[in-house]
């Protein structure tokens, strides 16, 4: 009996742990421009980021950066973050938030899952207006002299 017991708290201290580990408590989506995009560690290797919100500053009046921490470990993701430092481009994160921050995952609790690009603004082309030449007729100098 004492054996099942300690099966059944072993068991559900696994299942507990595994859920810390993997699952998350809060997910959400941040826009910005991607500043720094790195990996590091020396065993475990993991890829930091930094993402520019941008802001503007109620009491001073002016514009001052916001920089939010980020780390991504599914290599489709990270290729599109790679793809949105090198382009500048204005872009949305879609994040989850961990409840814990283990080292072999990264160096941040907020894990980016996808990386969704603005469409492009196409400009319409409007074709120049074209004005015609003025119409001359052809005056008959013999008939006025």
């Amino acid at each position: 009996m004492k054996k099942l017991i300690l099966i059944i708290i072993l068991l559900i201290l696994a299942l507990v742990g595994w859920y810390i580990s993997t699952g998350y408590f809060s997910s959400g989506e941040r826009a910005g421009t991607i500043s720094k995009l790195s990996e590091r560690g020396y065993i475990f290797k993991t890829n930091e980021g930094v993402l520019n919100e941008g802001g503007y500053s109620g009491e001073t009046g002016t514009l001052t950066p916001r920089y939010w921490d980020f780390s991504a470990k599914e290599d489709s993701v990270v290729a599109k973050l790679k793809t949105a430092l090198s382009s500048g481009e204005r872009v949305t994160l879609v994040y989850h938030e961990k409840f814990v921050k283990f080292p072999w995952n990264g160096d941040t609790k907020y894990f980016i899952i996808d990386v969704l690009f603005l469409p492009k603004r196409v400009e319409p082309v409007v074709p120049a207006e074209v004005i015609p030449a003025p119409i001359t007729t052809p005056t008959d100098t013999a008939s006025t002299i």
